[in-house]
């Protein structure tokens, strides 16, 4: 019997279902691994254009970023049943990115410290000072690929643009108004710039705060009551023959140490991300640890920190707690955003809530002004700073860094707080605002000082003041109380300067009027060359005071102080780095020359090293072509 061959029917596999919920967080999971994984990309491009030290440190977050959607995806491979491959592959890149992160940064932060100080010129190739590993190529904008010198100068540092003194007719406008200006911040970001091998951005230098940044030996006043002399000097113009210079100077008394009152100081630290590395944060910390040394315990200090936000770092602690203070600055770190504004209003809250009638009550803001959260246009933040001077408590500004440094800002802020603005470009200049120079920086003797020239146009045809560009003021607000100045503190010395020309010199830069009324001499004043006004108020006083006297006698320049004659050079060099159209042929050799001659004792050492940046003043500008 034939068999027959029976055919089994095919059982289909039954093909799972997946509920409506399933599928929606499929989609959800799969929606957002996608939108990490392309957030990392994103970074990673942003990184690789625009790579700074500080973009490049985020590169911790772009690891995240990106490890966090590779993560994501391995779990739905998982979770779903996907590839195995596809998630051994993506736990595996996962995990090397995860680890390449922290050798990466830890290598870019060792180079930072090897290499901020041993950079060549454009074009040179850049070690590693320990390893000896090739980091890169400096470029023309003073970078190196995945990191940034941040000693060297670049387009995006803000300063603001003004134009050099014009010559004034005397007989249109025979008087000259302006406030003093104690800052230094110039001088030392000038000298940071040739030291480095450049030339600084023409905007970069004020020649009234390179003067000013050296201590003159003028004669103190002979009684308390007034706190500086007048001193005046009318000598030839080194770089125009014929010209004359009417030399201004005025030095406050030194506060004894009994009479000095206790500190209350509040430190408004910048800790975001751009203030990493030795230049910035941490030559703050180091400046700052100078000044616990120098506290008692009838000071008071604070610490106030800013970021993405504002905190209080250190509640107001007495100056003998050095170790708690100590341990509250060491432990700052820089990261995130730059709230400057939320910090500003923190710390006077602070002091105002802590204020001392008895103590000089002062913010030392430490930051490289980049504000990119909140408020950061230079009117809103001069407002709010100036509202709150009134108070009595003074802000003044230590600035570091390179790169994004915005001057026009800490100009603004350190004006409108009534206080001064400094550059700090190594420990050396920490050392001397916050240790040597602590007089000068923390205690003032007069405020609201205007100085106020006349000049005799039967003497004086034309006149310029050399610099003080930013502190011009109206004849008017000279005796206007309510019109805020510049203060002095103890110690310091301001000294102004202006070139004339004589009546009658073929110098002159204009033409009489044709219809012009002639000057009426006044007999009693015809040995007068000028007449010197300065006005100041006392601490705590809101009437001012008056000191004033002629200028007659006219001395020969080689017969002048060293101290007017140094300051004379500084002027000079001032007016060449400025390519000034004033400056006539004075070379730096001149100037050079000029300065050696009035370097004097110099115990601090600091004219001899003013004669060495005008060597490399006049190097860097054959090497560049200036």
């Amino acid at each position: 019997m034939k068999k027959t061959k029976t055919t089994q029917p095919i059982q289909e596999k039954a093909i799972p279902v997946i509920g409506p919920k399933r599928q929606l967080s499929r989609k959800i999971f799969s929606i957002l691994a996608w939108l990490f994984f392309i957030a990392g990309i994103g970074t990673l491009l942003l990184v690789g254009k625009d790579c700074d030290l500080t973009t490049f440190l985020n590169v911790r977050s772009f690891v995240f970023i990106l490890g966090s959607g590779l993560m994501i995806m391995m779990l739905i491979a998982v979770l779903f049943k996907a590839c195995r491959w596809l998630s051994l592959f993506l736990v595996f890149i996962t995990l090397t990115l995860l680890i390449l992160s922290g050798f990466v940064v830890d290598y870019i932060t060792r180079s930072e410290s090897a290499n901020a100080d041993n950079v060549g010129a454009f074009g040179d190739t850049l070690y590693d000072g320990g390893s000896g590993i090739l980091i890169g190529t400096i470029s023309p904008d003073y970078s190196i690929r995945g990191y940034a010198v941040p000693s060297y100068p670049t387009p995006t540092d803000n300063y603001e643009h003004t134009e050099e003194n014009s010559v004034k007719i005397t007989k249109s406008e025979p008087v000259s108004t302006f406030s003093i200006d104690v800052d230094t911040a110039s001088y030392t970001n000038v000298r940071s710039y040739l030291e480095d091998g450049y030339m600084p951005p023409k905007d970069a230098v004020r020649i009234e705060e390179l003067i000013n940044y050296f201590p003159y030996d003028y004669a103190l006043p002979k009684t308390k009551e007034q706190p500086f002399a007048i001193h005046t000097t009318l000598t030839e113009a080194p770089w125009k023959k014929g010209n004359k210079l009417l030399h201004i100077g005025i030095k406050g008394y030194d506060i004894v140490e009994e009479n000095k009152k206790p500190l209350n100081l509040v430190l408004l630290i910048d800790t975001s991300g751009s203030m990493y590395g030795e230049d910035r944060l941490g030559l703050l910390q180091k400046g700052f640890l100078m000044l616990v040394d120098e506290l008692t315990e009838q000071d008071t200090i604070s610490i106030v920190t800013y970021a993405g936000d504002s905190r209080v770092a250190l509640e107001p602690t007495k100056g003998n707690k050095k170790t708690t203070i100590r341990a509250a600055i060491n432990s700052l770190n820089a990261r995130g955003g730059t709230w400057g504004a939320g910090g500003m209003k923190t710390a006077y809250e602070l002091a105002k809530d802590n204020f001392d009638k008895n103590a000089i009550n002062r913010i030392l803001m430490g930051t490289d002004g980049d504000f990119n959260v909140g408020a950061t246009d230079d009117m809103s933040l001069k407002d709010f700073v100036a509202k709150r001077r009134e108070d009595g408590i003074y802000l003044s500004i230590l600035s570091v860094g390179r790169g994004n440094y915005n001057d026009s800002l800490m100009q603004s802020i350190a004006q409108a707080g009534n206080g001064i603005a400094y550059y700090l470009d190594s420990v050396k200049e920490a050392r001397r605002v916050l240790l040597t120079d602590i007089n000068k920086t923390l205690f003032p003797i007069a405020n609201d000082v205007k100085i106020q020239v006349e000049f005799n146009p039967a003497k004086v045809a034309e006149y310029r003041l050399i610099g003080y560009e930013t502190r011009l003021l109206n004849r008017e607000d000279f005796n206007n109380d309510q019109v805020d100045a510049g203060e002095i503190g103890s110690g310091h010395s301001v000294t102004a300067i202006y070139e004339l020309t004589p009546t009658g010199s073929a110098n002159r830069l204009t033409e009489d009027l044709r219809y012009g009324t002639k000057t009426t001499d006044n007999t009693n004043v015809s040995d007068e060359t000028a007449f010197v006004r300065v006005r100041y108020k006392l601490p705590e006083e809101k009437e001012s005071k008056l000191i004033e006297q002629p200028v007659i006698d006219e001395i020969a320049l080689s017969e002048t102080s060293d101290d007017v004659r140094f300051s004379i050079a500084v002027a000079g060099f001032g007016q060449n780095l400025k390519d000034s159209k004033f400056r006539g042929d004075w070379s730096y050799d001149a100037v050079k020359e000029l300065a050696k001659s009035a370097r004097g004792d110099d115990d601090n050492g600091y004219r001899g090293e003013f004669i060495g940046l005008i060597n490399s003043a006049k190097s860097a500008k054959t090497e560049q072509g200036f």
